[in-house]
């Protein structure tokens, strides 16, 4: 089983292996927030279709930072790790 701090959450230690996710999931939120407030000051745009841009905003974003989170990964592990590694070759 996985050690690690009692003090620390769950969710915490997630954030710090993928930063990513927290900054999706307030996105998501301040998107859909943000969506709700205008709900009044829509005009006369039916609210299917706010509601169906309001998704797709969220989405969108979502996807995007989930996008970042991946290439970010994948530069870490095969860019900074084999330099890391190489580095300590050389050093030793």
């Amino acid at each position: 089983m996985e050690t690690y701090n009692e003090n620390e959450s769950k969710f915490m230690r997630k954030a710090k292996e993928n930063p990513f996710v927290p900054a999706g999931m307030a996105g998501f939120f301040a998107i859909v927030g943000y969506g709700l407030y205008k709900l009044k000051s829509r005009g006369n745009v039916k609210m299917s279709v706010h509601l169906i841009h309001m998704r797709v905003a969220a989405q969108g974003f979502v996807v995007g930072a989930m996008t970042i989170g991946v290439v970010y990964s994948m530069y870490r592990d095969y860019i900074l790790k084999p330099r890391e590694q190489e580095k300590a070759l050389k050093s030793n």
